[in-house]
């Protein structure tokens, strides 16, 4: 009688280690789970739900699907690609800037961080602005500048009263336009041809100052090499 005890005893011991085990790989799969999240919000979260996010950037999910890639400016001329990035994780709006030349070669870039969520809209017209202040500073002049956001090319090819946040971004952006970046345009491209703008957003910085690269930063060299072929 004395060894059914303890072997019922033994028996329940090993019921209890083998359900501790299993709660404990669970929790463990959880939080490896929730840090695969945290990872893939924090490179370049954009919205709360995918179809909100394609609804408002505007770009491809409602264009036919064509490959394309991004293409040189006419000789003499500047190509000025612009893209906006958010991280909700890190509560970060990032404006991602690139310049190349007629061959396709890297001349600058610049990040710009600002420490709020803008919404997309108001961070994509955002960085054309901040792209076309540095540009005009730099009295730049035939400088073709690309953005993946049909939304923000749209407006500013479009002038209407808008008293809205994203209005006043966009008059300010024709006001810089007109008065000091001359024979100069805007157009509109997909998010493949501005990859190199978009991937700039890799280059995860804690600066809250703009930074500015002189050489092309790693994250872009492949497909700044690859353009140029």
């Amino acid at each position: 009688m004395e060894y059914l005890e303890t072997s019922e005893f033994k028996g329940l011991e090993n019921k209890d280690e083998l359900c501790a085990m299993t709660i404990d790989r669970a929790r463990v799969m959880i939080e490896e789970w929730k840090q695969a999240c945290d990872i893939r919000t924090g490179s370049h979260q954009i919205g709360t739900a995918t179809a909100s996010i394609m609804e408002q950037h505007n770009t491809d999910a409602q264009l036919p699907a064509t490959r394309v890639q991004w293409q040189r400016p006419p000789r003499g001329r500047l190509k000025c690609n612009v893209d906006a990035s958010f991280s909700t994780a890190m509560n970060r709006t990032r404006i991602n800037i690139c310049v190349k030349d007629d061959d396709g070669a890297f001349v600058l870039a610049k990040t710009i961080t600002f420490n709020v969520i803008h919404s997309v809209h108001v961070g994509e017209a955002l960085g054309l602005y901040y792209a076309m202040e540095w540009l005009s500073d730099m009295q730049l002049h035939n400088v073709d500048f690309e953005t993946d956001s049909k939304t923000t090319h749209d407006a500013f090819h479009a002038p209407k009263d808008d008293v809205s946040e994203f209005g006043h971004i966009i008059s300010a952006c024709r006001s810089l336009f007109n008065n000091h970046l001359t024979n100069s345009r805007v157009e509109f491209t997909r998010r493949q041809a501005n990859e190199v703008a978009h991937a700039l957003a890799g280059e995860a910085t804690l600066s809250a100052s703009p930074i500015i690269y002189f050489n092309p930063p790693h994250c872009i060299n492949n497909i700044i090499f690859n353009e140029m072929i």
